[in-house]
């Protein structure tokens, strides 16, 4: 059976309203549209917005219908790790939170050294042990903002988003008095092969366009879920799209410089149109983009452990609730103890191995829903997948299709690790699963 909420964290917890739970959905999976630069490039310019207007057609909107039905259906903290559970028993369950939980390692890792990185610019003597430093107080700091509760999370990633979104409306807003050039041309890179083109460039839109599964797993924290969920997805899924696609369109048709993006181009890009002190503030906006992922990281990725040792696969421990706060807080700090040991170490090829655990929880994810209808058809499904069996089909083959064209565009490190990291969850399963609860199947 599925579990029931704690009436311990119920009479503590303080729930999320839409509002902030939008922004907090919106950090995770957006935050702002740093990080495609390298894909104008790669991809060329045409090819990159088509990509903008084409993938969440085969990934991000497939993924947020089946989130939208089954967080209505199975509101439980854990969200798809008890979805795949439920849908195909303890070991794949197993699979879908160790999967996730370990990705969450990497992400968050990876973005308290982005902003340390960042913090470079203006500190140039910061590396070493005080680079390092700076990503531990931070991922202290968030962690500290997580314990205290989905509210205070919200209200940071509302002003963190408000902070980032204000120069980006600006720099659209400028260069749309300057669109003097096509796009979209050239299409693609002259004499570039195509797996630039189309291997690179399909899995950087994957990764922009990924997690909007992942605040399922705070579903008990937000309040009523069934209804907060799907609107939350119906605003923040176009909201990405635009984050993305129009400031790529603007400053393209503005500038015309498309072979000059890379990495944290957006800074340039708005120097060239509104300035210098534009240029700035979206260069700062760029290092903030880093905590307000890292925050909403730390509240997804953490309630994870909680669900599995509420079910008996990790210690029980991890499901110690604050008690004045009502949070998971023994599994966030655990959890912010691997991410400050991981800020340590060159994380770039482990962002590549990270890449393969979240398609692979996406597809247990839309599985699940397939599943769940043929096993349990009377399931109560407040929000359903639109356009019948078509739709369910949609909903599993798009991401199916996606996932296989980006793991034959992977390159060697990740054709070699990804795999390899994948098995861990197996042989975790069998090491960590003989103390589960009875199967909600």
């Amino acid at each position: 059976m599925l579990p029931e909420p704690q009436s311990p964290t119920k009479s503590v917890l303080r729930k999320a309203g839409l509002l902030s739970f939008v922004f907090v959905m919106y950090s995770y999976t957006t935050a702002g549209p740093f990080g495609l630069e390298d894909q104008v490039t790669t991809s060329g310019p045409g090819m990159t917005l088509l990509y903008h207007l084409l993938i969440p057609l085969f990934w991000c909107i497939p993924v947020a219908l089946v989130a939208a039905e089954l967080t209505t259906a199975i509101p439980v903290e854990g969200g798809f790790y008890r979805w795949a559970r439920a849908g195909f028993g303890d070991f794949w369950g197993f699979l879908a939170g160790w999967w996730n939980w370990c990705a969450s390692f990497v992400l968050g890792g990876v973005y308290a050294v982005l902003f340390s990185d960042y913090l470079l610019f203006f500190f140039p003597s910061w590396t070493g042990w005080r680079h390092f430093a700076v990503s531990l107080v931070l991922i202290v700091l968030i962690g500290w903002v997580n314990i205290r509760g989905i509210q205070m999370v919200g209200v940071v990633a509302t002003v963190l988003e408000l902070f980032i979104l204000l120069p980006i409306a600006a720099m659209c807003a400028i260069a749309l008095t300057q669109w003097h050039h096509n796009p979209f041309v050239p299409l693609i890179p002259p004499h570039v092969p195509k797996f630039q083109v189309l291997g690179v460039g399909l899995a950087l839109g994957i990764w922009l366009y990924s997690g909007y599964e992942q605040m399922s797993s705070v579903a008990e924290e937000v309040d009523n879920p069934q209804k907060s969920y799907p609107r939350a997805l119906a605003l923040v899924v176009p909201l990405s799209i635009a984050t993305y696609f129009l400031p790529t369109l603007l400053a393209l048709a503005a500038l015309n410089n498309w072979q000059d993006w890379d990495t944290g181009y957006f800074s340039e890009a708005a120097r060239r149109i509104g300035g210098g002190w534009l240029g700035s503030w979206m260069a700062v906006a760029a290092g903030v983009t880093n905590i307000s992922i890292l925050n909403a990281t730390v509240l997804t990725g953490t309630r994870m452990p909680a669900a599995m040792a509420e079910d008996g696969y990790l210690s029980p421990i991890l499901t110690k609730k604050h008690a004045r706060f009502g949070t998971p807080w023994i599994a966030i700090v655990a959890s912010c103890a691997v991410y400050g040991a991981l800020a340590a170490m060159n994380l770039a090829q482990l962002i590549k191995v990270y890449a393969w655990l979240r398609i692979a929880v996406t597809i247990l994810t839309v599985l699940s829903a397939w599943k769940l209808r043929q096993k349990k058809p009377d399931l109560p499904r407040p929000f359903r997948i639109p356009w019948g069996n078509a739709g369910v089909t949609y909903v599993v083959v798009a991401p199916l299709v996606m996932s296989v064209l980006a793991m034959m565009g992977s390159d060697r490190f990740s054709l070699q690790w990804g795999p390899a990291v994948l098995l861990i969850g197996p042989l975790a399963y069998f090491a960590f699963g003989r103390r589960k609860t009875e199967s909600p199947a």
